[in-house]
């Protein structure tokens, strides 16, 4: 097999779908899957949306152009505010896009009059993430805005959490949101169809016992992909954390040396401990560096640490004896170490799926999945 890699079982990403799907619709809340993450790959989205997914959300249009290439038909949103200069390509790709500006959303209207069709618009919310966001306090004047201007129609709000400023979605915000709705249906009409509540960081506050007001929709990437509460960065209960692996091969492998005395060519390199002191460890180096993934989001194997890492090494001490040059070692990736290595121009990706045990350059048979 070809390393770097990273190996996708989707049976369990489908699986963490459906779980996560079915609790939520108890509660009266659909969900959006987010592929940003891996790039919106095409196989990794149909998981999604055969796991329950009433749509797909992206956060750059060149993604979207790969779903749409690989013959995606379904309701795709920009979830990311877009820019000015592609407008014409959200339009023709999406059928509805996130948005801030009156400017692009009037840029939008026009590409669709040109296109003969209505592009839906989301109005996103600063709700203290402090990422972006219309403040509440001009909502209302750019909800009505829209609602007069022809070629766009107002398909919702929506808020974020958790992004830039690690702000989580409390009952009050959430409270304030749905306010919110109430308040622009009672100004422009009911055109508030979505109020989508946040991302994967609201599932404590959506599968709680407190009301969810007009809340009816989430976007979630991390949760179904990783199955992992964001915030906390613990296993959500009856999902898989395993669905990704990552696997790099061993370049070199030696006892592990003594530091010789030499002087550091940056002082901040004294910071770091390069060498491990644990006596019997073997010290190896592997193909796979800063520039292919988040390092320190890594989870090392048992029996190995990290030693430190450059852009295209990998340093690690082991007590594992078979390692040698050729063989392979297998990560767990945080959502970070994922979406950098997804985009890694030189990591493969291979899929395994128990719908399809044909083995091929991008499936392979899946092992028996025992439910956790």
């Amino acid at each position: 097999m070809t390393s770097p890699r990273i190996e996708v079982d989707l049976t369990k990403i489908r699986h963490n779908t459906q779980a996560v799907v079915g609790r939520l619709k108890e509660r009266g809340i659909g969900v959006t899957g987010v592929t940003k993450a891996v790039c919106g790959h095409p196989a990794i989205a149909q998981a999604m949306l055969d796991g329950g997914c009433v749509g797909l959300a992206e956060a750059r249009v060149s993604n979207v152009q790969r779903l749409r290439t690989a013959g995606m038909t379904g309701s795709i949103t920009l979830i990311r505010t877009p820019m000015l200069s592609q407008v014409d390509g959200v339009v023709q790709l999406c059928e509805a896009s996130y948005n801030t500006e009156i400017v692009v959303i009037a840029g939008l209207a026009a590409a669709a009059i040109r296109k003969k069709i209505v592009h839906d618009i989301f109005l996103v919310v600063e709700m203290g993430d402090l990422r972006e966001g219309i403040l509440p306090k001009n909502l209302d004047s750019i909800a009505q805005q829209v609602v007069n201007m022809p070629g766009v129609a107002l398909k919702g709000i929506a808020a974020n959490f958790a992004c830039l400023s690690g702000i989580a979605p409390t009952a009050a915000k959430m409270a304030a949101l749905s306010s919110l709705s109430t308040e622009i249906e009672g100004l422009c009409g009911p055109y508030v169809e979505t109020v989508s509540g946040g991302n994967s960081a609201n599932l404590p506050w959506a599968l709680g016992k407190q009301p969810i007001g007009h809340v009816n929709n989430l976007r979630l990437g991390e949760a179904i992909l990783l199955g992992v509460d964001p915030i906390t960065g613990e296993q959500i209960d009856g999902m898989y954390t395993d669905a990704f692996a990552l696997i790099a091969e061993v370049i070199e492998t030696d006892a592990e040396p003594t530091p010789p005395p030499i002087a550091l060519v940056s002082p901040d390199l004294a910071k770091l401990r390069l060498v491990s002191n644990d006596a019997g460890a073997r010290r190896l180096i592997l193909a796979i560096g800063q520039q292919d993934t988040d390092i320190q989001g890594l989870t090392m194997p048992p029996g190995t640490t990290l030693i430190g890492a450059t852009s295209d090494h990998l340093v690690v001490g082991t007590n594992q004896s078979a390692l040698r040059v050729g063989t392979e070692m297998r990560f767990r990736m945080n959502y970070k170490a994922l979406m950098r290595a997804m985009a890694a121009p030189d990591i493969q990706t291979e899929l395994r799926d128990d719908r399809n045990p044909r083995r091929s350059p991008s499936r392979i048979k899946a092992k028996h999945l025992a439910l956790i």
